[in-house]
């Protein structure tokens, strides 16, 4: 059949918690083509670049396709008869504490009940988390305090209808695209203006009013001393603080508050004051920059109590608005996910809550205490507490603080179950048992985004080999520990169904999350279910929470708290002089194991960096595109420099995306402490100290390979190209023979060598031909290697006789280092056109060339460019 005649699936994207619909159609050659879905209410078409490569990630390419014990694949019977015997075992030894999940916002919501019914409900213990403990628990124990539940106030609506948006610790423009786009249109249409408070000048600030560079760890400072702001001017909503208990301990709190530690101006503060009081229509976006704190909740809190004091909540273009890193990071909140909850809300510690769950599961026991949050989970690993493990979609062994330790804690675990969807990730590589799942195209069931809209993830791909859903994975096993009758499910409608009555449970005891409106749901509705938002019941659809001043704690009020800024654990000093922040970066998810099959998404930035102050980076003898020695009290990294003023003097940025699969020298979190909040349990990922010193290589080596390279030098960093792969190394020790080296490193022990090396000057270039087309090219040389990448990585494959010049030829123009991976647009040719064409805006390089007109993420880096390039004209 050809593939246009193929009907088009709605589903949704993979990625983050905006929950963007896509409309997908599958051809014969197991593509898949992708466009972002018109009708559906997160996106209305839209989609980042990341979501516009979906098409790109789907191949089989690296995929596990059947069980693997030990090494050697077996079937599924076998595979789940070990785990099923083994986890039996650690709990008839040891009691069913010393067996644990470790899950993720990967897994479809069905596939997070089934996982959390089997642990709590049946295994009886409550060591069940989620790589979510990572990004939003802190925002989970800030709704819980004041609101009483984990309940998201408002809606995207009301990013359209703010007079202004705040946007605290979350560079939207890159990590959340489409909402970015969304305020943009906001502004354009009705002026709405936009508050960026980040220690980092990122691209969310390209639009915004004003941008208050915190320090790290300041912002329970900046928000006490705001609230303050709203008492002394009294714009304070007296009728709805009937609704609110705590007001005056909090405001007292806020007045004896200096602001010392947040590092900015007065100014600066009164000028926030202002903007925030001036507009009645307020919504304050918090991230990673919040949540991931020693202090996370408070910074949550703190937020709240300003929105609280106010009013400003549960209105049209009001509220606090927390937006989730993973697509269905909220559907794992809500199903009970996390080691302190229960499904649908319910509170694990709560003795109604516990016998209402077993009853509706007919569960044999329950646990009555929360279970090991991931940081703890990992320790009681490493101290031979946890006998066995499962791991599901997700890679702690890079993704975890103090990442070498909990690489090593799985290592040493006696049993280990691994379900992903490759072999091949750092975590993987540790597992006794390897279970294949299915990936995004081939997963049928729900996922929950950042405002509550509960949308349809549908297959459109067969799986492929022995790929299962994870629901069922999970299923079989309890079936063969003995608990058939209970996880006898025919499939995910099943599932929901299930989940959704116990909804309706959950809100008899006054619960906010309530689906009961879809406990009959038919498989036929199921399979057409349209996205909507909860709660969904007989008495109520959709909307916001709390503008009628109701709440969920006993007493029905609100709580304000008061609070005192507690600066980050780790101290800077003489050893450790530097303040490390982490994050995401635009074109990248998470540990790359899907994004890193795009070449267009791997060219926008395709290794390790770290940005450094320009001050700092003189004073430590750091050159631009060198290399960077990081060393922190828990671990060391090798990154290459980017001079920037971006960050501040003082203070450091990498991302967190490569692995011992990509760049085993860049694996970020082996630099973290496991220092967590004392609430939440969410570590502090952006605030770890390290000492910086330059890498003294004694070489610089970029290479192409249109097959896999083996990389084996102190640095090394790939990526994939539309032919192939690319690489950047470098290495202390000389290398003496070039050629044997770069034979090893591209496996091409026969091919023919072109080749110039000059030993004096420390430099070598080889190019590896096969038939006249060229396999191979590495370039080396004393200092940072000066090639045309972008132009390389398009030669292996082609005829490429120029191939040693490392330069361009004049027929075949160097597009440069890419800036909109959307559309495929690379510097150079924006350059050209600035140039050539006399354009003067990034509307008119939009029209001209198409960058910026999709996601427009890389509007500011374009703006950049045509800052730098106009004034250079008008000197010439």
């Amino acid at each position: 059949m050809d593939g246009s005649a193929l009907p088009e699936v709605r589903s949704t994207c993979p990625y983050c918690g905006v929950g963007c619909g896509v409309l997908l159609r599958a051809d014969a050659a197991g593509g898949i083509a992708v466009r972002g879905d018109p009708d559906h209410p997160a996106n209305f078409g839209r989609l980042c670049s990341k979501g516009a490569a979906l098409g790109e990630t789907v191949g089989l390419e690296g995929r596990l396709l059947a069980p693997v014990v030990n090494g050697v694949e077996t079937g599924w019977d076998r595979a789940l008869d070990l785990v099923a015997g083994k986890f039996s075992a650690a709990i008839a030894e040891h009691g069913p504490d010393s067996v644990a999940f470790y899950v993720s916002g990967q897994l479809l919501t069905e596939d997070y009940y089934v996982a959390n019914k089997l642990m709590k409900g049946f295994i009886g213990s409550a060591n069940i988390d989620t790589n979510s403990r990572l990004c939003m628990a802190s925002s989970v124990a800030g709704h819980k305090r004041a609101f009483g539940s984990d309940t998201v106030p408002g809606t995207y609506e009301d990013l359209d209808e703010a007079d202004l948006v705040v946007l605290v610790g979350s560079n939207l423009a890159w990590c959340h695209p489409v909402l970015y786009q969304r305020i943009l249109a906001a502004r354009a249409k009705r002026g709405t203006k936009l508050v960026v408070i980040d220690p980092r000048r990122t691209a969310s600030c390209d639009g915004a009013e004003l941008h208050l560079p915190i320090r790290p760890g300041g912002d329970v400072v900046l928000f006490n001393r705001l609230l303050a702001e709203i008492e002394a001017r009294d714009a304070t909503d007296a009728d709805f603080l009937t609704h609110v208990s705590g007001a005056e301990a909090a405001f007292a709190a806020a007045r004896m508050q200096d602001t010392g530690p947040t590092g900015l101006s007065e100014a600066m503060i009164s000028a926030f004051a202002d903007l925030w009081l001036s507009h009645d229509r307020v919504v304050t976006i918090y991230s990673q920059g919040v949540n991931q704190s020693s202090a996370g909740s408070d910074k949550v809190n703190a937020i709240l109590n300003c929105h609280l004091a106010t009013g400003r909540i549960g209105k049209p273009g009001c509220g606090p608005f927390s937006v989730t890193g993973q697509p269905n990071a909220m559907g794992g909140r809500e199903v009970g996910g996390l080691a302190n909850m229960l499904a649908c809300h319910l509170d694990i510690e709560n003795p109604d809550h516990r016998m209402a769950v077993a009853e509706f599961w007919s569960a044999p026991t329950m646990p009555t205490q929360p279970g090991l949050k991931a940081v703890d989970m990992f320790r009681a690993v490493a101290d031979g507490q946890i006998k066995a493990l499962w791991i599901i979609h997700t890679n702690p062994a890079v993704t975890m603080p103090d990442a070498d330790a909990v690489r090593d804690a799985i290592a040493a675990c006696p049993f280990t179950v691994v379900s992903d969807i490759t072999a091949e990730t750092d975590t993987a590589r540790l597992a006794d048992v390897l279970l294949p799942a299915t990936a995004w195209g081939e997963k049928d069931g729900s996922v929950t985004n950042s405002d509550r809209t509960i949308s349809r993830q549908r297959a459109v791909r067969p799986m492929p080999g022995q790929a299962r859903p994870d629901w069922q994975a999970l299923a079989e096993v309890g079936q063969r520990m003995g608990w058939h009758a209970a996880f006898d499910y025919a499939g995910p409608a099943e599932i929901f169904r299930d989940y959704a009555a116990l909804s309706g449970i959950a809100a008899g005891f006054g619960r906010d999350f309530d689906i009961s409106g879809l406990k009959d749901l038919g498989e036929a509705d199921y399979a057409g279910l349209e996205p909507f938002r909860w709660p969904l019941s007989a008495s109520r659809q959709g909307g916001r929470f709390f503008g009628d001043g109701r709440f969920f704690h006993p007493d029905g009020k609100a709580r304000m708290l008061a609070l005192e800024h507690r600066p980050p654990v780790a101290r800077t000093g003489a050893k450790y002089p530097f303040r490390l922040n982490t994050g995401r970066i635009r074109d990248q998810w998470h540990t790359m194991t899907r994004t890193g099959l795009s070449p267009r998404l791997s060219a926008h930035l395709a290794e390790p960096f770290l940005d450094i102050h320009p001050a700092d980076a003189r004073a430590q003898g750091i050159a631009a595109a060198s290399l960077i020695r990081l060393r922190s009290p828990e671990g060391s990294a090798i990154l290459r420099a980017r001079i920037t003023d971006e960050v501040q003097k003082g203070e450091v940025f990498a991302p967190m995306h490569w692995t011992g699969e990509t760049a085993p020298s860049a694996r970020i979190d082996a630099l973290i402490a496991g220092v967590t909040d004392p609430v939440s349990g969410q570590p502090e990922s952006k605030a770890a100290v390290v000492a910086l010193a330059p890498f003294a290589a004694a070489w610089y080596g970029f290479a192409v390979s249109s097959g896999p390279m083996q990389p084996q030098a102190e640095y090394w960093a790939r990526a994939r190209t539309g032919t192939g792969w690319r690489a950047e190394l470098a290495g202390r020790d000389a290398v003496e023979d070039w050629e044997a080296e770069a034979r090893r490193l591209f496996a091409l022990p026969e091919a023919e060598v072109q080749s110039v090396v000059d030993r004096a000057r420390g430099a070598a270039r080889l190019a590896f031909h096969s038939g006249g087309h060229l396999l191979a090219a590495l370039y080396v040389s004393r200092e940072p290697v000066p090639v045309m990448r972008e132009y390389l990585t398009t030669l292996p494959g082609d005829t490429a006789g120029d191939a040693l010049t490392g330069r361009s030829a004049a027929d075949r123009p160097d597009p440069g280092p890419m800036v909109c991976a959307c559309l495929g647009v690379g510097l150079n040719t924006i350059v050209g056109a600035i140039e050539t064409e006399g354009l003067m805006s990034v509307e008119a390089i939009g029209a001209a060339l198409g960058a910026g007109t999709n996601c427009g993420s890389c509007r500011s880096e374009i703006a950049e460019v045509l800052a730098r390039v106009r004034p250079r004209e008008a000197a010439e």
